[in-house]
């Protein structure tokens, strides 16, 4: 099993997105709000140095607030497990099996975050 805490207010990746153009075509961009989330999510996950997950795998989350504004579960789960792809926890994101026990668990003004456990799936 493998712990992980990402401090800070989480932040979706699909409701934050802003379009740009590229050569004359239109680009979608994720919100300069979920990039710099991601960016300290990633560094952070990173810096610890632990197993990388190739197989199969059951994730639980627990989102800690640091107001009332609610954001889609769906939608922060998502933004989970593409930061876990892109830190390299994980090797494919569709190798999460199950999100049992994730939840929004409330208000923590002081100390918004994300509590992140993940075990191979047969344990």
């Amino acid at each position: 099993m493998r712990k992980l805490i990402i401090t800070g207010q989480p932040v979706t990746k699909k409701n934050s997105t802003v379009v740009r153009c590229l050569n004359g075509k239109p680009l979608v961009l994720q919100s300069r709000a979920y990039r710099a989330y991601e960016k300290k999510a990633v560094s952070a996950i990173t810096a610890e140095q632990g197993k990388t997950f190739v197989g199969p795998v059951k994730v639980r989350v627990l989102y800690w607030l640091k107001d009332q504004r609610r954001p889609d579960l769906t939608n922060l789960l998502q933004a989970t497990a593409d930061i876990l792809e892109k830190a390299g926890v994980i090797a494919n994101d569709r190798n999460i099996m199950s999100w049992d026990g994730s939840r929004i668990m409330g208000i923590d003004r002081n100390n918004p975050r994300t509590e992140i456990e993940i075990r191979e799936n047969g344990a």
